[in-house]
């Protein structure tokens, strides 16, 4: 597993690049590598999850602008953030659930919980920092 601080070896290097055969998405290859693999733990490879948590907000954003106004675009940044940092917090909790299980199937077994990548404790702490960035999210949200 990828520590902290700590030089990947070249192990792990092939670990991340191939991830037991499966090749790394090209818009995660670009990241450091420490950081890749909490880039797959979070599914940045696949934004889907998040344009379906985004669009509705958005576009409930859209609705309530004043008529011939621009919707507000600092809260359509929020939201994005936090449709962004909640996706990735949702896939997290999920492969620390799974992990187990995931290991033993074919379409999963490459995640990084799954593969080895980062151990359980790492992923952890990484979903403490996405809930954190989600809460400070919310709670810059207006009161009312």
């Amino acid at each position: 597993a990828l520590r902290a601080g700590l030089a990947p070896t070249s192990f792990q290097r092939r670990a991340v690049s191939t991830s037991q055969g499966a090749q790394t998405p090209s818009s995660v290859k670009t990241l450091p590598l420490a950081i890749q693999p909490y880039a797959l733990l979070a599914r940045l490879d696949k934004p889907i999850g998040t344009w379906l948590l985004l669009w509705p907000c958005l576009w409930s954003i859209a609705i309530v602008a004043p008529a011939g106004a621009l919707p507000n675009l600092w809260m359509m940044t929020k939201f994005s953030i936090g449709a962004f940092v909640m996706r990735g917090a949702g896939c997290t909790i999920n492969d620390l659930w799974d992990m187990d299980i995931d290991s033993k199937v074919e379409r999963t077994k490459t995640r990084p919980l799954a593969a080895g990548l980062i151990t359980k404790e790492q992923a952890v702490v990484f979903l403490g920092l996405q809930l954190s960035a989600g809460l400070a999210v919310l709670l810059s949200l207006n009161m009312y």
